[in-house]
């Protein structure tokens, strides 16, 4: 299969769009020098569109797009969990996290922990997370970008990754944040409409289809086993998806960590205008999370009739499920062909630009700052440059060794985070809501759930890595808080006053609040 004329015109449209925007909205104003805040903020000026949009484009990557679709067709819709859950999480992050990070005015994670904890657990999580981002998260990406890319064009996995990391620097490397964020209004956009016509071609190319619509009730109708969110212990995907504890168990933490304590989905709402506009941004993201799954999951769902109907190569997609998406692209017709292969890229380059911001905000401002204080401006923007490109480089090394030999790229991102999100989580909401916290109870949260995770992963394999999660976050909660009793209270001006801060939210924001909620309840009652 290759690309015709109609859609390379397509696919350099798109690219000379998103370069040329990226370039006007990187300019400053006549005599004034990019400063700190200026690159890795955006001056803390962006509105709520484009914090909702790029938290999104941020977070769709090829990791959801390929390894979601890979699992749709290995699993079934059971995987939105990933997507719906988070719709929650968003609401909350933005009503009870965001008025505190807001309210002491930080650029990274890490910067909170120093105020809360002091530099020990600032300088273990900014490396952590470093590491982190580009030994997991950029390698992810890439591979799973490139392995799509190179079943629509033919060319080599390193060549087609290298194109891939090419561009996003290219465009995100001078301008920073706001580049980042402005040019992913664009990236959503066609993220959606290529996600949406995937869907519908997938499901109009069914057997006995009539239509996209008629498919999906086929779809439905033919295979039921796939449409259950909650799995049966029988099912064999029951280790990764563990039933009830889907919904009750560490699936929660995994969220919390990921969108409420992750620089590089955060870093937006850190550079809003104002809180309330932070807080309309992730209410917006939310209900884009909702949309997710018809445009990622269900193609997936369809593979597996199409592989069925020997429409598909059904021993590919078994061998690598991953393949999926990939494969579904063949159906696309010239012209379209283009937007889906652009919807794709833009998945892929708007995570891999965003990581790399946050990449260097944390080595820059935690780790370099604190050991280089009193630079100029500007050379912190240029070290945080550097360090951007330096990861993509390491990443580029890594990705094949590091990825290439999982059976899902997707899966493997949640086991691999999931060994300290137990603990992330225990020293934000610690940090946040009990005063009696110390730097003593957050090294034993954060070095506990790494090993006790790492002693049970080996010790206890049969355990789903869900509900050992949960496990560990709790034997680290109560840990870090008896821990915390044990020593020296934390001095005064390291505890969050809540009494201070702003918890009330707008009427707006409580409706939307309000509707994404009862979607939920109603998607799972529909599907469960």
């Amino acid at each position: 299969m290759t690309l015709e004329t109609i859609d390379i015109v397509i696919i350099a449209l798109y690219a000379v769009a998103l370069l040329g925007i990226a370039l006007v909205v990187s300019r400053e104003p006549k005599g004034h020098e990019k400063n700190t805040e200026d690159y890795f903020l955006a001056g803390r000026a962006l509105p709520w569109w484009a914090i909702g949009a790029s938290l999104i484009a941020s977070n769709i990557s090829a990791e959801q797009i390929i390894g979601q679709s890979g699992q749709g067709y290995a699993v079934g819709i059971a995987i939105a969990a990933y997507e719906w859950q988070a719709a929650i999480v968003l609401i909350i992050v933005a009503k009870y996290f965001l008025p505190i990070f807001l309210k002491r005015k930080i650029y990274t994670m890490p910067q909170f922990l120093e105020q809360r904890y002091g530099e020990g657990v600032k300088t273990l999580m900014s490396a952590f997370w470093v590491a982190l981002y580009t030994a997991v998260n950029l390698t992810t990406v890439l591979w799973l970008g490139g392995l799509a890319v190179t079943s629509l064009t033919g060319w080599g996995v390193m060549g087609a990754m290298s194109a891939l990391a090419a561009f996003a620097v290219l465009y995100s490397l001078y301008g920073g944040l706001k580049a980042v964020a402005l040019t992913d209004i664009i990236q959503v956009v066609i993220l959606i409409l290529g996600g949406l016509a995937i869907t519908w071609i997938a499901l109009d190319a069914l057997p006995g289809a009539d239509g996209a619509m008629a498919g999906l009730g086929l779809l439905m109708q033919e295979m039921p086993g796939h449409f259950e969110m909650i799995l049966d212990e029988s099912h064999p995907a029951y280790g990764d998806l563990p039933g009830i504890w889907t919904l009750l168990g560490g699936l929660w933490v995994l969220h919390f960590s990921y969108w409420g304590f992750n620089q590089y989905i955060i870093q937006r709402a850190l550079g809003a205008e104002s809180l309330p506009e932070a807080q309309k941004g992730l209410a917006f993201a939310a209900f884009l999370k909702i949309l997710v799954p018809f445009i990622v999951v269900i193609p997936g769902i369809a593979a597996v009739m199409l592989a069925q109907g020997g429409i598909l190569d059904g021993a590919a997609l078994a061998e690598k499920s991953d393949r999926t998406y990939g494969e579904l692209m063949s159906f696309a017709p010239a012209g379209l062909r283009g937007l889906v292969f652009a919807a794709l890229i833009a998945a892929v380059v708007s995570s891999l630009a965003s990581m790399m911001n946050s990449i260097s905000t944390i080595f820059t401002m935690d780790l370099y700052r604190a050991a280089k204080p009193d630079k100029p401006e500007k050379h912190y923007v240029m070290v945080g440059r550097v360090a951007a490109f330096a990861a993509m480089g390491l990443a580029l090394l890594l990705a094949r060794p590091f990825i290439g030999g999982f059976e899902s790229g997707f899966q493997t991102v949640q086991e691999y985070t999931g060994f300290i999100a137990p603990g992330v989580v225990v020293v934000f909401l610690l940090g946040f809501f009990d005063k009696r916290s110390n730097t003593a109870g957050a090294f034993t949260a954060l070095l506990g759930s790494l090993v006790i995770n790492v002693a049970l992963k080996f010790g206890m394999p049969d355990v789903p890595f869900i509900i050992r999660i949960w496990g560990v976050f709790l034997v680290a909660l109560v840990a870090a808080a008896v821990v915390s009793r044990l020593t020296a209270p934390p001095e005064e001006e390291r505890t969050v006053k809540l009494g201070d801060i702003a918890f009330a939210t707008t009427m707006l924001f409580n409706t939307l609040a309000l509707l994404v909620v009862a979607m939920l309840l109603g998607l799972y009652i529909w599907l469960w």
